[in-house]
């Protein structure tokens, strides 16, 4: 009955909204864009009703508009020439409907110059050369307590002691800590969704929780007041730029919070898919590439809704498809971003995504789009990115989260060593980069905000967790760390995701001093080796040509002992771990395609020299190595 009653909302309320302003979007476009086509959705009550028509602009034609189901929706296109110059569009309207809302019958459509620091200080990509910091806005850090609290959003509290609520993390908390971030070495910020999520407290797995993470978008161009805004937004991403450092900014596109405004007052019945009603998909990838899929299957992964409470967007429609593309340019060229992630992009139409991996590559030839899908295989996984295997669709996305390298680490510091298990995982997970176009480009990582904190899951163990960040950060691919792993935060999901995105300890004015992860004092011996340890190594990265775009040579792991190298004409590192339960002397003979020539290895965490030949690695130790001549 809910769903029934949902679905009905949905078509139905276009007569309980009204709209007492304009609303375009995009809000303003630039001249000089690639495609010259540009459609303007204008939001308004009864505006399909009025003539609208636009006054003469050299380089700009008004080419249609478009009425739809709903009367409040006008869609105009218009075709913006390489002549056109930047300043405003006046629209007349000749028949005004609505004379108490709008008094006057002209409004204006800027049109910008577009940055000319694109692909150089902004738009840059992130690369194999960068490291990646993951965090969630309002866990992280709160600068500003003025905003924690917006009087003009439905969820108006904000209170540190219930982990379901708003904490009051922003923009200008996390700018408040870039020396922490050069000194773990970090290059890239990526932040959970910045978009408006006005939307009430809603129940999942029987909790009251608050939009805090950010997924359940209610407009998609406004940023969260919560975190600072627009204004506040891009002055953050700017002061990134000044600073050397890029961003990361994350993209739904499958589904909105259903408090969105064009879930209250939808442009047309198809603007959602409702063919199932809100049920859920059947979240298996596998009916995409699989030869023998049934269609009924393929059509549940696409309609099916996420959750009840977000409904999923249609994205064959081709109005849909134009909102969101032209949404995802627009964010990119307002704000600088250097790279997207998707989310939940394996429930994405497939052609819809492969035409928004290329209209922003047309327009920033250097952006970075990776995809996230949890999927069940390496060939899920290569699937949905750039390939070489033969499928009747080909996706063009340059890389992925790389799930099934990050479940091959978990069980390389977890599980007993086997034909199949332990280190086996990450040698048979790399053997199988010969399905992807380059694997570089997929993000590689121990956990994410959806999962058990890494800490929890090797029972605490430093030895292990040692092993992890070697592979972390010498494995081919980007990688990125979660907020407070560094510092060695750690909880399991217990009937809620909240429980391992916990505030980050001294991210807040009250937090004590000696809880202040950001600061030596505030960090116990154990969390302040994590996060030297890794401080050193992400910074020898960061200078290392092997480990940042070398090749890849690794040897069947034997009774545990895992060794493998990253190499270039300028340099070779070599990453040894022993996961077995002996001490191992290696025979450096084995391994004479990379280390012929090479009397010496230097600890690229101490910095000591030893002999090559002297090295004897013991259970559970973990090394980083450059050979010396």
């Amino acid at each position: 009955m809910k769903r029934i009653f949902f679905v009905a909302f949905i078509l139905l309320s276009t007569r309980l909204f009204a709209i007492d302003m304009y609303g375009i979007y995009p809000s303003h476009w630039w001249v000089g864009m690639k495609n010259p086509n540009l459609q303007l959705m204008i939001h308004r009550d009864r505006v399909a009703n009025e003539k609208v028509s636009m006054l003469p602009y050299p380089g700009v034609k008004l080419v249609k508009q478009t009425k739809v189901e709903n009367e409040n929706y006008l869609f105009i296109d218009l075709l913006i020439d390489k002549t056109a110059k930047p300043g405003k569009l006046r629209f007349m309207i000749d028949n005004l409907q609505s004379p108490e809302a709008v008094p006057y019958k002209i409004f204006e459509y800027e049109l910008k110059t577009r940055s000319n620091q694109n692909g150089k200080t902004r738009v840059q990509g992130v690369t194999s050369k960068d490291f990646i910091y993951l965090m969630m806005p309002d866990r992280f850090s709160n600068g500003d307590a003025s905003n924690d609290i917006v009087d003009d959003y439905r969820d108006r509290t904000s209170d540190r002691k219930d982990k379901f609520s708003r904490h009051g993390g922003d923009f200008k908390g996390i700018l408040n800590h870039f020396d922490y971030f050069n000194q773990l070495g970090v290059t890239t910020l990526w932040l959970t969704p910045v978009l408006e999520n006005d939307m009430p407290r809603t129940g999942e797995w029987g909790n009251s929780v608050a939009g805090y993470h950010g997924y359940w978008f209610t407009n998609h161009y406004e940023i969260d007041k919560r975190f600072g805004g627009n204004e506040g937004y891009k002055e953050f991403c700017n002061t990134l730029h000044q600073n050397g450092m890029k961003v990361i900014q994350d993209a739904v596109y499958n589904h909105v919070g259903d408090h969105h405004w064009f879930v209250l007052d939808p442009p047309m019945k198809s603007w959602f898919n409702t063919s199932q009603g809100n049920r859920g998909p059947n979240h298996r990838e596998e009916v995409f590439y699989d030869p023998y899929a049934s269609q009924k299957d393929k059509e549940n992964m696409l309609d099916g809704w996420f959750v009840p409470h977000l409904p999923d967007l249609n994205q064959r429609n081709p109005f849909v498809a134009n909102f969101l593309i032209q949404h995802a340019i627009w964010t990119t060229e307002e704000y600088g971003i250097d790279g997207w992630r998707v989310d939940t992009y394996k429930y994405c139409d497939e052609q819809f995504m492969n035409n928004c991996n290329a209209a922003l590559a047309k327009e920033f030839p250097k952006l970075t789009v990776f995809g996230e899908t949890w999927v069940n295989s390496t060939v899920a996984n290569a699937y949905f990115t750039q390939n070489k295997m033969e499928t009747v669709f080909k996706h063009n996305a340059k890389g992925m989260l790389d799930f099934q390298v990050c479940f091959a680490m978990l069980a390389g510091m977890n599980e007993p060593f086997g034909w199949l298990t332990g280190v086996n995982k990450i040698y048979t997970t790399l053997s199988q980069d010969v399905l992807y176009k380059e694997p570089l480009n997929n993000c590689i990582f121990l956990d994410n905000h959806d999962m058990d904190r890494v800490f929890s899951v090797v029972d605490e163990d430093w030895n292990k967790m040692k092993m992890g960040f070697n592979w972390l950060l010498t494995l081919r691919g980007i990688p990125q760390i979660y907020y407070g792993t560094e510092v060695l935060m750690k909880n399991k999901k217990e009937n809620t995701d909240a429980t391992v995105r916990e505030d980050f300890p001294g991210g807040w004015p009250d937090d004590k001093p000696k809880d202040n992860r950001f600061t030596k004092e505030g960090r116990n011996d154990k969390q302040d080796e994590a996060f030297e340890y890794i401080s050193r190594l992400a910074n020898f990265r960061r200078n290392s040509s092997a480990l940042t775009s070398g090749k890849t040579m690794q040897y069947i792991p034997k009774e545990g002992l895992y060794v493998y190298f990253r190499y270039d004409a300028k340099q070779i590192v070599m990453v040894v771990t022993n996961t077995g339960d002996k001490n191992v002397k290696p025979d450096w003979n084995w391994y004479r395609e990379r280390t012929a020539g090479s009397s010496q290895v230097r600890n690229v965490i101490t910095g000591k020299i030893k002999p090559l030949d002297g090295l004897e690695i013991e259970p559970k130790e973990s090394f980083v190595f450059e050979l010396l001549k």
